[in-house]
């Protein structure tokens, strides 16, 4: 068995390739149209894309105690080992990210977690969303219209620990043309995205030993690509809002180094009803109030206005701090966090997660 300082040796040299890689699983610009969304295969992981993620955020309440909560569970081919290479070869590397922001404390709890696939430690499902990484899971359950999700994630350095019920409410929700949702110009720049907004949380939540009964709205999000990124692109902005009227609400940009955007996108489900895609120039993101973390001296900006088809909305962050530092494990430091929508008059109308990557150095996939 090798030993432990030969493990973590082997998945920084994977990191480091798969960094390094200019085209693993990159298709050619003539690239056909993607095959329609299956489910409930297509809620597993795809080994063969470069790069997924299953992303849950939400809110948590018990009585007037506010907080947020993420679960990310990133899943990265690393194309250092073919198929006739030793069981221990990093084929794919799995990483995790947990947090936790405490409103009334103001303070953003996290932790993560990576590790190479296989040996009962870390394992991404083909079949459906089946997710651990250590201790820490995310699983589904249920037909592809009424999934149910567990997840659970605990971190002593940080304090927090969830067991948490996820029910969905919704049908899903396909991003983008059916589930392609492009992020450039070019053709083989596209993300499979789908989303599962307004699920029903239930379950514990403890910070420092002192657990809750909790109730809430989540939203996950699950993405795989090739190409997710424009060489010009440094990183993104994002929002995902469940709206209080039902609704459900999802922007983003990829954006420039001097911040400009070089492609937007996004949608509007009305609650029972039909969704409006948001075609690339229909959505502006304008930064407004900034903070800067004591951390890393990044400056975020931590309130937007954000311009869309069915609106012009404020974004304000209920914590500026909810920067997070991921460098031991996917490498990237960005800021991620619960978040309000407010409409023009100034009345809420949604609550979410805003994400911002790519503000500290360059995001690399």
């Amino acid at each position: 068995m090798p030993s432990r300082r030969t493990i973590l040796a082997a998945l920084v040299a994977a990191r480091g390739a798969l960094h390094a890689a200019p085209a693993l699983g990159v298709p050619p610009a003539d690239v056909a149209t993607p095959a329609s969304l299956r489910f409930p295969r297509d809620f597993g992981s795809h080994p063969d894309a470069r790069t997924e993620w299953w992303y849950v955020t939400g809110a948590l309440a018990a009585g007037e105690r506010l907080w947020g909560f993420q679960i990310t569970f990133f899943r990265a081919a690393t194309g250092v080992a073919g198929d006739d290479a030793s069981r221990f070869a990093a084929r794919q590397l799995l990483f995790a990210h947990g947090a936790v922001t405490d409103i009334a404390a103001r303070r953003l709890r996290h932790d993560q977690r990576i590790a190479r696939s296989g040996f009962g430690i870390a394992e991404a499902s083909v079949a459906d969303t089946g997710l651990v990484l250590r201790d820490w899971r995310l699983v589904r359950s249920g037909g592809a219209g009424a999934s149910r999700y567990v997840a659970h994630a605990a971190s002593d350095s940080a304090g927090f620990a969830f067991d948490l019920e996820l029910a969905a409410t919704q049908p899903l929700l396909l991003q983008g043309e059916d589930g392609v949702s492009r992020k450039g110009l070019r053709r083989e720049q596209f993300s499979r995205y789908y989303s599962e907004p307004q699920l029903d949380v239930r379950g514990t939540l403890a910070v420092e030993g002192r657990p809750a009964a909790v109730a809430g709205r989540a939203w996950l999000d699950h993405e795989w690509s090739d190409a997710y990124m424009d060489p010009g692109a440094v990183g993104w902005d994002w929002i995902g809002m469940n709206l209080d009227d039902g609704g459900a609400l999802m922007a983003f940009r990829m954006r420039r180094a001097d911040g400009s955007a070089l492609w937007s996108g996004g949608s509007h489900r009305v609650t029972g009803g039909a969704t409006r895609d948001f075609a690339d120039g229909e959505v502006v993101f304008t930064p407004g109030r900034t903070w800067t973390s004591p951390v890393s001296s990044t400056r975020y900006p931590v309130e937007w206005r954000v311009a869309t088809p069915v609106g012009s909305f404020a974004v304000r962050a209920l914590l500026d701090d909810q920067e997070l530092d991921s460098r031991t494990s996917t490498g990237a430091i960005y800021w991620e966090g619960i978040s309000l929508l407010v409409d023009a008059s100034g009345a809420r109308v949604g609550r979410g997660y805003l994400e911002m990557t790519g503000y500290a150095t360059r995001l690399v996939l």
